[in-house]
């Protein structure tokens, strides 16, 4: 089998309603730019993948071509090779690795998960939001998510202050698990400059989550390149350190565990490491004596990714993105059926390859107007 092409089609779906994600300060996001790529072989069957996009699209699919044309599918370990030679120049690539598992499972008749050695398991869900809110905009919300059957929900915060919307939450809340996310890793700086935390801010705000308590971890409270604060704040403090979901490639992550540095490990594999890459994070996490629960918020491809990676991993929790009107159904779009949990709980597609069927309807609308 040969690789015969890239096709890329940049997909907008739209947002019923404004959104304001806190990892890009002061936007207002009312789209769901992606870009989709069709992996096309002399066979026949196509693999897919998509990763986040801007507004217009980032077009550089003819230049995957160059690299990828006359290779064979199968040959993943090859093939990222050559993507970490894109990797130096060029946009990020591991989102491509994941439309070759797709083309490999479809060929073998069996989904990711199960190509990787690993049988079908129910992951449960947390509910994580995008946004930061005062607390009594959020205790509706939380008991919506737990009358649908999640078991734990991932708040968002910017300031060291809103520890106090933390503990207004757990006031509501007693026995609910919840993590917290600072989202000072990464930012995506359009409108505004994100606010950053020093070791001290992150320290601070640890231990007063350490007094809010059944916090399952803090989330990127630091850059996520400052590993030696990372491994100093995991020190300092009791409650678990998460973060890594922005990184990029198996190297970083040596990083962490060679500073100490995470309690849970978050490759994204549509962002960070793709599928094969992601597994053996998670193999290092294990080997540190850390968890390994991936990053997922980027689209509905990505998910489904991340989902036979966790299926592999045997991840403790899977993260649902969910902040109204950033639903399922617009992470989603560009498939014929979503995600949707059952009573907080989600397991990996069956089908063969990623399990996914992509909406015809809004593929061809795209390329018509294009």
């Amino acid at each position: 089998m040969q690789i015969t092409g890239i096709e890329q089609t940049h997909l907008d779906g739209a947002v019923d309603g404004m959104f304001y994600p806190t990892w890009i300060p002061g936007y207002p996001q009312s789209t769901h730019e992606l870009e989709l790529f069709e992996i096309h072989t002399d066979e026949g069957i196509t693999g897919h993948a998509a990763s986040p996009s801007f507004a217009g699209g980032l077009q550089y699919g003819d230049q995957l071509s160059l690299f990828l044309t006359g290779e064979d599918p199968h040959n993943v370990e090859g093939i990222l090779r050559k993507l970490d030679t894109v990797n130096l120049v060029g946009p990020r690539p591991w989102h491509l690795e994941m439309a070759l598992w797709d083309i490999i499972g479809k060929d073998a008749g069996k989904p990711v998960y199960e190509l990787l050695g690993a049988e079908p398991a129910d992951i449960p869900c947390y509910a994580s939001t995008g946004e930061y809110r005062p607390a009594d905009e959020r205790v509706d919300y939380i008991q919506a998510r737990i009358d649908e059957g999640f078991e734990a929900v991932k708040l968002r915060v910017t300031e060291v202050e809103h520890i106090e919307m933390v503990k207004e939450i757990r006031d509501h809340f007693p026995d609910l698990p919840l993590m917290v996310d600072a989202n000072k890793g990464w930012a995506v700086r359009v409108m505004e400059e994100e606010t950053t935390w020093s070791l001290a801010d992150a320290v601070a705000f640890a231990r007063g989550l350490e007094e809010v308590g059944n916090v399952r971890w803090l989330e990127e409270p630091l850059p996520r390149h400052d590993y030696r604060a990372y491994g100093r704040l995991r020190e300092k403090v009791d409650v678990p350190i998460a973060g890594g979901e922005f990184n990029n490639g198996t190297h970083h992550f040596r990083e962490f565990a060679k500073h100490e540095s995470l309690d849970v490990f978050q490759p994204d594999a549509a962002l960070a490491t793709g599928i094969k890459q992601g597994v053996e994070v998670a193999a290092m996490a294990r080997e540190f004596g850390a968890k390994f629960v991936p990053h997922t918020w980027t689209n509905a491809l990505g998910f489904a990714a991340n989902l036979h990676t966790m299926t592999v991993a045997g991840s403790d929790w899977c993260e649902y993105p969910m902040e109204p009107p950033w639903t399922p159904d617009v992470w989603s779009f560009m498939l014929e059926e979503g995600f949707e949990h059952e009573d907080g709980y989600i397991r990996a597609p069956e089908k063969p390859g990623l399990g996914v069927e992509l909406d015809e309807a809004v593929l061809e609308e795209t390329k018509a107007a294009d």
